[in-house]
């Protein structure tokens, strides 16, 4: 998958995590988003979408942390948006 381009939602943790994870192993430039970020995590825990990029891109890929709350429309417009303008 060299080359290709994701969007993991909610990859600060769980099956998110793991899918991130996985791309990150195929080499993928990986949008990891979600709302858990270093300075606000949701729900009292630890895990953020920035210690999840950091591991996509330890992993061979590329971890680009971006905050979205995907039941904001407006959110997930800016980030096809960030998308499209980085990579076309």
């Amino acid at each position: 998958m060299s080359k290709r381009i994701a969007l993991v939602a909610g990859a600060s943790r769980g099956a998110g995590r793991g899918i991130a994870y996985a791309l990150g192993d195929a080499g993928t430039i990986v949008y990891v988003t979600g709302r858990s970020t270093n300075e606000q995590t949701t729900d009292n825990r630890r895990e953020t979408i920035e210690e999840t990029a950091t591991g996509v891109t330890a992993r061979g890929g590329l971890g680009i942390p971006v905050v979205c709350d995907h039941t904001n429309q407006t959110d997930i417009d800016l980030l096809i948006q960030q998308i499209q303008h980085q990579h076309g």
